[in-house]
């Protein structure tokens, strides 16, 4: 059997494992509510408004049943139905005849969609455990699929069609596979991957919190998070600063009319906030610092002498995510941005672009970072047209596309194309990881933009005295603090390389007595710019070494008589047991050996 053909019968078991949930659900709750039932990476999920809230021991009976109907060998048969005759079949279902409604009549740009019910039957008896609104995608029947090879996993809220205005349901998990031994493995690896969650790792190592009363998706960093972001700000100003690179700093929302100019309200209306009025204006919290940008680029008219002309900032945007897709400092409602935008001409593109990448390299380098791979994410003007500023002027989109292809072919990247995932203002390189749980992410991009420069009259003076548009190119190399310290949380499982710990050595004074001496060794280390504090000693040595431990401290130095003799510290290395007797001076030394990233 091929790959794909394997891959594309494990999806069909997995949305046939969906209905199998949706019908064992039917048959202890008869007055269920159903939503949808799509497959995901690894599983699939059902979303239920039902009488009662789920409980574990509530799964594990869902989950047995299950496997009875499975090993009954049910069939699933689909038929074509009319609008009338599913409005009547899911007469008592309200959320199915919501998808009836937006199937039958789209929204504007979308298609309508023909309606198929699928039965989940027993051919034996006649019996129909289960009928849904479904486009199909199924094994021929339950034999198919291994009784032993997938679980339920978890229940967790999610409000319907993922708006707040909207019921919440109960959203039932499960994974599944071909082989109980492949089930063995995944939940092997997502224990692991569990242990380093950055959401999980968030209390243990006081990184960030949220507030119900501030709200979701509004993280508020705490003091450890805190430094090693301004720890990270600090290197890439530098970084880009060294780079030719002008930072500033813009307001986090403007005028109605900008984002009129932009395209914003007209392609990305959906993902802002709604306006506020100020003076008898509509106000914007800004979506992307792209805008604010082109205004500084119009500030004064501009030569080819001034290009590439680098503008950066860390600019904090605010984008409206539903409440279901909300997690942790990787999907949030206000960000921060590691953005620059770089007005260039024709003859300097490419090269632009090729020193983005390299900058990209040398950055991923020095965070450790290897396993990530390019995407070329290209217009699709065939299924979604809608989605893009200028579908008219091919032209512009050729040739971004075709300069961000060269520039990955000259440095040598290895890469995908997708088409459907540019931007409405040009083609992009995405720069792609996957996370602890396998998902692939887009961490970090680059975007070519002929479009704007026509909306803002960006333009400059060229050689021959003629005025001309500019080119813009949008990057981010972090991509934003928030997802890639996430990132760097759970790739390291807390343990951050020691140029980035929030704290890189804490002191522990054996006793009362030798406090004196710990606070002369942390007021020494912090004169040199080495991030120290003294634990507090009104617990035991082992303690205190145990809980710094815990907390992914690089390097513990504890203090008793014999160093305090000695002028020294018994150093602990993370990972690395006893380092022996050091020298506040050679400690200080071996860190910032360890923390210079930009020596070359």
């Amino acid at each position: 059997m091929q790959r794909s053909e394997k891959t594309n019968s494990l999806d069909a078991q997995r949305h046939s494992l969906a209905h199998i949930l949706a019908a064992v659900v039917l048959e202890k709750f008869p007055a269920a509510k159903f939503g949808i039932g799509p497959t995901i990476d690894n599983g699939f999920y059902y979303d239920f408004q039902l009488p009662k809230n789920l409980a574990p021991e509530d799964l594990k009976d869902l989950e047995k049943e299950m496997r009875r109907l499975v090993r009954m060998n049910l069939t699933f048969t689909g038929k074509k139905v009319t609008p009338v005759a599913a409005k009547k079949a899911f007469s008592k279902q309200p959320f199915k005849l919501d998808l009836i409604k937006e199937f039958v009549n789209p929204p504007a740009g979308g298609k309508k969609q023909p309606l198929t019910v699928y039965d989940t039957i027993d051919k034996r008896t006649g019996k129909v455990y289960f009928s849904d609104l479904c486009k199909g995608g199924h094994v021929k029947s339950t034999s198919e699929i291994n009784a032993d090879a997938f679980r339920l996993t978890k229940v967790a809220g999610a409000y319907w069609r993922g708006d707040e205005k909207n019921p919440q349901l109960q959203r039932i998990y499960g994974i599944a596979f071909h082989q109980e031994q492949e089930l063995k493995d995944y939940q092997e690896m997502l224990r692991l991957a569990e242990a380093s969650d950055h959401r999980n790792l968030a209390d243990k190592l006081q990184l960030f919190m949220v507030d119900e009363g501030i709200g979701r998706g509004l993280p508020l960093w705490l003091p450890n998070a805190f430094t090693t972001r301004k720890v990270l700000e600090d290197y890439i100003y530098e970084l880009e600063r060294r780079s030719g690179y002008k930072h500033v700093l813009t307001p986090h929302l403007a005028k109605e009319d900008l984002y009129k100019t932009s395209g914003h309200l007209a392609h990305y209306k959906n993902d802002m906030y709604a306006p506020l009025e100020i003076d008898g204006t509509k106000y914007y919290l800004r979506p992307m610092n792209c805008p604010h940008h082109h205004s500084i680029y119009k500030y004064s008219k501009r030569s080819y002498r001034e290009l590439p002309l680098r503008i950066a900032e860390f600019g904090t945007v605010y984008r409206y995510e539903r409440s279901g897709t909300l997690s942790g400092l990787v999907r949030v409602r206000g960000f921060t941005q590691n953005d620059a935008h770089i007005y260039t001409d024709e003859e300097r593109l490419e090269s632009e672009i090729v020193g983005v990448l390299k900058l990209h390299k040398k950055v991923y380098e020095d965070m450790g970072i290897s396993d990530y791979w390019y995407r070329l994410s290209l217009p699709d003007f065939k299924n979604n047209k809608e989605k893009y500023g200028d579908v008219k002027n091919k032209a512009m989109w050729e040739k971004g596309s075709a300069v961000l292809r060269k520039a990955l072919k000259e440095t040598g990247h290895k890469f995908v194309e997708a088409p459907g995932e540019a931007t409405f203002y040009g083609p992009k390189i995405d720069i792609q990881i996957k996370d602890i749980y396998g998902k692939e992410e887009s961490i970090a991009t680059i975007q070519v933009d002929y479009y704007s420069a026509g909306k803002f009259n960006l333009n400059y003076i060229s050689k021959d005295g003629k005025e001309k548009s500019v080119i813009i190119v949008h990057r981010a190399i972090f991509g934003s603090f928030d997802r890639f310290f996430a990132f760097l949380i759970e790739k390291t499982s807390g343990n951050l390389p020691v140029w980035l710990a929030p704290i890189q050595v804490k002191i522990l004074a054996v006793s009362d007595k030798h406090s004196e001496y710990a606070e002369s060794i942390n007021k020494k280390l912090m004169e040199a710019g080495l991030r120290s504090e003294v634990a507090p000693s009104d617990e035991t040595l082992g303690k205190r070494i145990r809980q710094a431990e815990m907390q992914r401290i690089p390097y513990i130095a504890v203090v008793g008589d014999e160093e305090v003799k000695a002028g020294t510290m018994s150093i602990r290395v993370r990972g690395g047991g006893t380092g022996g007797q050091v020298t506040p001076e050679s400690l200080i030394e071996t860190i910032r050996k360890q923390s210079d990233k930009l020596s070359s």
